[in-house]
């Protein structure tokens, strides 16, 4: 029976808002007693083709039948890409968990949406899947946002803080008993498109941003846009980005290694103000982000001494996501509440995610 085992083996994917590629990670998951340990068995990036990246970009403009028909066509491509995935390897997968890609995020006006139909997903790879993680949080008046936190707590106990430099920089952490966690700002989303202007796909190591100069003007009106002044839970979609953050950036007439240099300091700065303790403490960075070492080090000066930055192994920090999104689909068909009502500011924690084929010992909650 499916909740009676102890070992499970899931395989978690991930489509973030910088259109880097499906990450997909095939992960083992142990329970004993109350404690949850992981395995990345293997992890790939499949890096969409130019013309996916083109529809996925533009699908916020799109009609609501196109929107309809990249759902089911994005749902049905993952599926073939975890097929011939998991076809190489030699465990039995019990289950896929999907994030899907997030195309509207709204959670103000009570909606948000992750194309990659989970029936579509299922059907092209016979296996269950777990999919549409935010919908019911936001629901229950919640952000939606963040979803790592659950597996950051379970999984990564024995950092302080959780940070993730994608599209989107977000960050969890226990306080007075509870996670606290949100998103803080852009940063993958934003570098990757200046570093575009430059005929590269991202700017490695930060080398780009080395060379430019912080222009104080614009770093000043970045941190004084009004979302800094929220408190968590709160959250970001690509919608705030367009239309509040990016004019800034885009008017600029700075050249692409000064509006990098900037962007650097002001993810540095407004990272380090969401750290609400002034202790000694080890910080997890993954993501991409965690790969240029430029950011990470204006990160290291704009915390301090005390914040002990740790970027663990290559793989951690390209699949920490996809790896969690396992274990939140794991938690799913056991019943168990993936989405923590603390961080996202919904009227309760829920179990998250809906579910397309049968698994043994599933029950409804």
């Amino acid at each position: 029976m499916f909740s009676a085992k102890k070992e499970w083996i899931v395989a978690g994917l991930m489509s973030g808002t910088s259109l880097d590629g499906l990450d997909i990670a095939l992960c083992r998951f142990r329970q004993e007693n109350e404690n949850w340990s992981y395995e990345i068995l293997d992890a790939t990036t499949i890096s969409y083709p130019a013309s996916l990246k083109k529809k996925l970009a533009g699908l916020m403009k799109a009609s609501a039948q196109e929107l309809a028909e990249m759902d089911a066509f994005f749902g049905k491509y993952s599926g073939e890409q975890v097929k011939k995935f998991i076809s190489n390897q030699s465990h039995l997968t019990d289950l896929i968990a999907s994030h899907g890609h997030t195309i509207f995020h709204q959670p103000g006006k009570g909606f948000t949406t992750q194309i990659g139909n989970g029936a579509y997903l299922s059907a092209a790879t016979g296996l269950p899947v777990v999919s549409d993680f935010r919908s019911m949080d936001v629901a229950l008046g919640g952000q939606g946002a963040p979803l790592v936190p659950v597996g950051d707590k379970l999984l990564f106990s024995h950092y302080n803080y959780c940070l993730n430099l994608g599209g989107i920089a977000n960050i969890s952490y226990d306080h007075a008993d509870k996670r606290i966690a949100g998103d803080i700002c852009p940063v993958n989303i934003v570098l990757n498109l200046l570093a575009a202007q430059k005929g590269k796909a991202f700017d490695k190591d930060g080398k780009l941003a080395a060379k430019g100069k912080v222009n104080t003007a614009l770093l000043k009106k970045l941190d004084q846009l009004s979302f800094y002044k929220k408190k968590f839970p709160k959250s970001l979609g690509r919608e705030w980005v367009d239309k509040e953050f990016l004019p800034l950036i885009i008017k600029s007439k700075l050249p692409i290694e000064d509006r990098l240099a900037t962007m650097c300091a002001h993810i540095a700065f407004q990272i380090a103000e969401a750290l609400p303790f002034d202790k000694e403490a080890d910080l997890l960075a993954t993501g991409g982000g965690a790969f240029n070492t430029f950011l990470v080090e204006k990160i290291k000066e704009a915390c301090g001494e005390k914040i002990n930055i740790v970027v663990p192994d290559a793989q951690i920090v390209s699949y920490k996501e996809a790896l969690v999104f396992a274990f939140l689909g794991l938690k799913r068909v056991l019943g168990e509440a993936n989405v923590l009502h603390s961080v996202t500011g919904a009227k309760s924690n829920s179990v998250s995610g809906a579910l397309y084929g049968e698994i043994m010992d599933y029950k409804i909650v």
